[in-house]
């Protein structure tokens, strides 16, 4: 499918790490970074920044433990514990150091992979989304729209098998400004993947370990903030500055940026802007 076509010198790899394996996706040349995708999505997301960040990067894009084509584990969700995948994967492709572009749950993997391992991270973009215990945390859990943060129950995936597409549809919808920009192409191809056998299971699980993460984060935090520079990213319809705000409570060196005309779904809606300004920021050659 043209939509999530990589570059054709990229490669994929299934890296068995950490007690599962994770799906790569690989290719460029010159410093590492590192996209990290988010619920609703799989690494399939960032094609088009990948082909612009390889003419100059190495690039790494795996799918999450649980997601996409990665393995589908009985537990490991908590976002300490995913980290150490990333980890894995860097170790398996003989990259000591990468930057970070993450989005949504990528956020929060993201942020404990920056918390854990700080020399690895020259610097870090976090798009749209929350970071669990960073910030006002509870207040963001009373929202309506993040209802799904804490659905669950024994009959959760019952409800949800066979109408994958039903469920995700409403994510795709409430969450973007202009949800036609979310390609009926889109949608399809991540209905057939969080339709694959235990994929909805997976996508429950990274919600039901926040507080887990909750947990983990704090601590990290106690030990200080995250020293390396930090582009909190949010889309104008959805959280905008916020994302900054929140990281001023987790990194010393936070800047923030806006994607004009876009919700949460920021490489469907505006990718140019959002490629434009992740871009610039990992240019600068200095702090």
């Amino acid at each position: 499918m043209s939509a999530f076509a990589f570059p054709a010198n990229f490669r994929t790899s299934d890296v068995a790490t950490n007690g599962t394996t994770i799906h790569v996706r690989s290719g460029g040349a010159g410093p590492a970074v590192v996209l990290l995708h988010g619920y609703g999505e799989t690494g399939d997301m960032w094609a088009p920044m990948a082909a612009d960040l390889a003419r100059d990067h190495t690039v790494v894009v795996p799918d999450l433990r649980g997601m996409g084509l990665s393995a589908k584990p009985a537990g490991g969700f908590d976002k300490k514990t995913q980290a150490g995948d990333i980890a894995g994967v860097l170790d398996a492709l003989k990259i000591e150091r990468a930057d970070l572009v993450t989005h949504d749950i990528g956020n929060m993997v993201g942020f404990a992979f920056a918390a854990q391992y700080p020399q690895r991270v020259p610097r870090f973009v976090l798009i749209d989304a929350p970071v669990p215990g960073v910030g006002p945390w509870e207040e963001i859990l009373k929202n309506p729209l993040l209802w799904h943060f804490r659905f669950g129950g024994p009959d959760m995936e019952r409800l949800v098998a066979g109408r994958e597409r039903i469920y995700l549809d409403r994510f795709w919808n409430e969450f973007s400004a202009t949800p036609a920009r979310f390609s009926e192409a889109a949608r399809e191809h991540y209905a057939r993947l969080y339709a694959l056998p235990g994929a909805m299971h997976s996508g429950f699980m990274q919600f039901a370990a926040f507080d887990q993460d909750v947990i983990d984060n704090r601590e990290f935090m106690a030990r200080g903030k995250l020293a390396m520079p930090v582009l909190a990213i949010g889309g104008e319809r959805s959280f905008g500055k916020g994302v900054a705000d929140i990281m001023r409570h987790a990194a010393s060196d936070v800047r923030e940026g806006v994607i004009p005309d876009s919700g949460h779904w920021i490489m469907e809606e505006n990718p140019t802007a959002t490629i434009a300004v992740v871009r610039a920021f990992l240019d600068k050659k200095t702090p």
